[in-house]
């Protein structure tokens, strides 16, 4: 690849690390909301639900978006938004303290729709990008989001302990220059724009088949499964293991990221030596070892070490499905990665809220259970796919 790519493909990798610091800033801050503001595990669970609602309806209008603005049109208007919302979400609450579910609510919708067309435009770019490795590079650009998850929790941590707990307004207004300098990246590097079959022939061979339809519910029960346990694991380590917050942050949501990046680094350098589909079917029945144990472990080491490796059972299922889908669908363009990222992120929405409702009904340790109903469901969806295919 050449130099002006590799520009590219790190502009690329920033995109996923600022799409995790819109993902995962927020539930650093739960337990903050929680005992300040009083808001309960349902209405925090809501903010989730909201989040990723959003980004699903951006990312079903994303298609048309960049059919009018190419992917360079596309990157340089969700890192706007990505940037603008994280602005809001650190003055609204200075200007209307009285009003601080309505301020986060408001930045969210912002953010979440610069995360959304991310989620669509960054993974084609890449994609299209030239060169034959093309699972390898899925994974590894995927595993900036993890990387970006572990990061975002380490700093977003360290700067509440040097800062204080009243005064977090400040930080997302930090963390709203990463995506304002990667704008200015996508303004400048050069991008494989695609050329496209008309939508309406790419809609009717992917709705016809039935394999694009399996696809679509491995990404829901994907996307819930990553984003539950990466959304909660630091509210349950304070809240139902005892352990005070800045463990909490660093045992839960970072060993989990660190654990999902190693594990999309390590099965990109493999790419093409393993079967993906009896590798993503092996790892959800991990994951559901995992979700089981957080729940049921009474030793909390255990249940964060359960937490932590449930981070490398999930580090197959996004990245890797996106690739088998491209295998099949080598024509799919961005309508299939709209469609597969908008079910991902469906999943995204109901799983941590689904925890939320239940842990508000019964505990949290009950809602991790409940969700290995995910992972169980991929099991049963990967393993209907055409074998000859996979």
């Amino acid at each position: 690849m050449s130099a002006s790519y590799k520009s590219t493909k790190i502009a690329c990798f920033i995109g996923f690390v600022v799409q995790a610091i819109i993902n995962n800033f927020l539930p650093v801050l739960f337990i903050i909301f929680n005992t300040q503001y009083s808001l309960n595990y349902e209405q925090l669970g809501r903010l989730l639900f909201i989040n990723f609602f959003v980004q699903l309806i951006v990312d079903a209008i994303t298609p048309a978006i960049v059919k009018k603005t190419g992917y360079r049109g596309a990157a340089i208007a969700c890192h706007g938004l990505a940037s603008l919302g994280l602005c809001m979400l650190g003055i609204l609450p200075l200007l209307f303290p009285n009003h601080i579910y309505i301020c986060l609510v408001a930045a969210i919708v912002v953010y979440a729709s610069g995360s959304g067309i991310i989620e669509v435009c960054i993974s084609p770019i890449v994609e299209l990008l030239p060169g034959d490795k093309k699972g390898a590079d899925m994974a590894f650009s995927h595993s900036f989001y993890c990387w970006g998850q572990a990061f975002t929790v380490l700093i977003s941590t360290l700067l509440i302990h040097l800062i204080g707990q009243n005064s977090w307004q400040f930080i997302p207004l930090i963390w709203a220059a990463i995506p304002l300098l990667n704008m200015l990246n996508f303004m400048r590097v050069p991008i494989v724009e695609e050329q496209n079959e008309p939508i309406g022939k790419t809609a009717n061979t992917l709705f016809k088949n039935r394999d694009f339809w399996l696809f679509a519910i491995i990404m829901v029960c994907a996307g819930a499964s990553e984003i539950a346990m990466a959304e909660w694991a630091s509210l349950f380590a304070q809240k139902a293991l005892g352990v005070e917050k800045t463990v909490g942050d660093l045992l839960g949501p970072c060993a989990f990221a660190i654990c999902m990046g190693s594990g999309r680094v390590i099965f990109g350098l493999l790419d093409g030596k393993f079967n993906p589909k009896k590798a993503l079917i092996i790892n959800n029945i991990l994951c559901i070892g995992c979700y089981i144990g957080v729940g049921l472990f009474s030793i909390p080491a255990l249940s964060l070490i359960a937490c932590a490796l449930c981070g490398f059972t999930v580090s197959l299922s996004w990245p890797g499905t996106y690739s088998m889908a491209a295998r099949h669908f080598p024509n799919g363009g961005t309508l299939m990665f709209s469609i597969l990222a908008l079910s991902g992120d469906l999943g995204c929405s109901m799983g941590p809220w689904l925890l939320g409702i239940v842990a508000n009904k019964t505990t949290l340790e009950t809602g991790f259970i409940v969700l290995a109903v995910f992972p169980a469901i991929m099991v049963i969806t990967a393993s209907m796919l055409r074998k000859e295919k996979c």
